[in-house]
């Protein structure tokens, strides 16, 4: 159930609460009595983070912020902290729940309420639940107390959710044309056009990455085209992004091991980022020209699968030597990197879990992020993970490593080696596109197998967050698109 949010300009004396507050400001308007207001001052002296008091008909959560981490260290303790007051919540069975807040540093609300709102994310829909457990959803409600602008919640927590669901759910219930409809539903709500390509288009384009993928599969592939082009927009040339959407990958004849199957719905989580992106761009209003492509199949031993030592010619008259049919996800991508070129972009972006070396290089806690764009861009890159922490981590792009994806039968292969696995993925679809490119590698952040803080076991809606700040970036900068 997602959380019903409404803001408030009054605070009700009867409904649980939590506060934010800096460690030097005490937040009187609870009207606390002597003792209780004595109790709070206390525990703020000494540096404790979390405090509760039960009033029994009510609860009261404060929470400190540590004004002396650095700026974007202490929004992500807020971010984290904001899990604890989730089992808080839950273990007191809070259904309706004001959030306030006293002075704080320039974004710490914000980051509390993100953290907040991520953590309180559940995915049920296949779970047969009785009426009490349907009824027993703590909280219900968010109210938001205080003159900060809250309109951007509703916006956040729909798209955070919505990328969420769709790696969560299996592919026996998101096919790549169900994946298809569910994107296009979704992002058509924020005014952003949404055109799905069939396999008869797909033919018809000729490509070929997208169709050796779905040879073996009973399912028929998708291609997913977004386009927001606000009025006003300052760009003449669109920033395109591009998004993974292979549905379940069992590795084709490449069979994947056992214990890495279960994991294999989230390999879309690229495209889930993108469309999420895509839609809270769009409500924020941000003034870029920006389009997106989500290639979408599932990868699977069928009776007509490809296998290794096949070449097929991709979108852009690339012929490819299949080495291994694990390495699907960038055959797809990089036809969809040829295609974008047809728009004459200024900038693409590619997201994708497309390498277990990105994963084993840098765990969950940093996107490879590699890619021949300028040194400026990629800084943006940067610095628009550090503000949500979903951080980048960059890799060399040598030239060296495409040397390493040559083949002695056709054009390119499309596995280079045991070694430099996540970079090598990134230098073969630099061969698929002229327009100046930033890859990123999700396959470690996009699914966690247990919960930490407010990112929660499952899906993440790794890279939604951070390419909407790198949008936002891009389009108050000075650089010329």
């Amino acid at each position: 159930m997602i959380p019903i949010i409404s803001r408030i300009t009054e605070m009700p004396a009867d409904q649980s609460v939590v506060v934010v507050c800096g460690a030097e400001h005490f937040p009187s308007f609870l009207d606390l009595g002597e003792v209780e207001a004595g109790y709070v001052k206390r525990c703020i002296a000494e540096r404790e983070e979390v405090i509760v008091l039960n009033n029994y008909y009510r609860i009261i959560v404060i929470v400190t912020e540590k004004s002396d981490l650095a700026p974007l260290r202490r929004m992500e303790h807020l971010r984290q902290l904001s899990a604890r007051v989730r089992e808080i919540v839950r273990d007191h069975r809070v259904r309706s729940l004001t959030v306030a807040h006293t002075v704080l540093c320039e974004g710490s609300f914000e980051a509390f309420t993100e953290g907040l709102i991520m953590s309180l994310y559940t995915f049920n829909r296949h779970k047969t639940l009785s009426r009490k457990e349907k009824r027993d959803v703590f909280p219900e409600s968010l109210s938001f107390f205080g003159e900060n602008e809250t309109g951007w919640i509703e916006i956040f927590r729909d798209a955070i959710y919505f990328a969420r669901d769709l790696v969560n759910e299996p592919v026996s219930h998101l096919t790549a044309a169900v994946m298809a409809d569910r994107i296009k539903d979704f992002v058509s709500q924020a005014g952003i056009r949404c055109d799905v390509y069939g396999m008869r288009k797909i033919e018809a384009l000729k490509m070929g990455g997208v169709l050796a993928v779905n040879r073996g599969s009973l399912d028929p592939p998708a291609f997913i085209v977004m386009e927001w082009k606000p009025e006003g927009h300052i760009n003449t040339r669109p920033v395109i992004l591009v998004g993974k959407g292979v549905v379940f990958d069992t590795g084709g004849v490449n069979l994947k091991p056992g214990e890495h199957m279960d994991e294999m719905k989230a390999d879309m989580a690229g495209g889930a980022a993108v469309a999420s992106a895509m839609y809270m761009s769009a409500k924020k209003g941000i003034p870029l020209h920006i389009m997106a492509f989500v290639p979408a199949s599932d990868n699977r031993p069928g009776v007509r699968a490809y296998v290794p030592g096949d070449v097929i010619t991709m979108y852009n008259g690339t012929t490819v030597e299949v080495v291994n049919t694990d390495a699907e996800g960038r055959l797809l991508v990089a036809d969809a990197l040829s295609y974008a070129d047809n728009f004459d972009p200024s900038l693409v972006v590619t997201l994708a879990t497309l390498t277990g070396s990105a994963a084993n290089t840098f765990g969950s806690h940093a996107i490879a992020m590699m890619g021949n764009a300028d040194s400026e861009t990629k800084k943006m890159m940067e610095m628009a993970g550090e503000k949500v922490y979903e951080r980048v981590a960059s890799l060399p792009f040598w030239e060296e490593y495409g040397d390493m994806l040559k083949s002695d039968i056709a054009d390119l292969r499309n596995l280079g080696g045991k070694e430099a696995g996540a970079v090598t993925a990134g230098k073969f679809l630099e061969k698929f596109t002229i327009t100046p490119l930033i890859h990123l590698d999700i396959a470690g952040t996009a699914m966690m197998k247990k919960d930490e803080h407010y990112r929660l076991k499952g899906g993440t809606g790794s890279g939604a967050r951070l390419l909407t700040s790198f949008l936002e970036a891009l389009a108050t900068s000075e650089m010329k698109l």
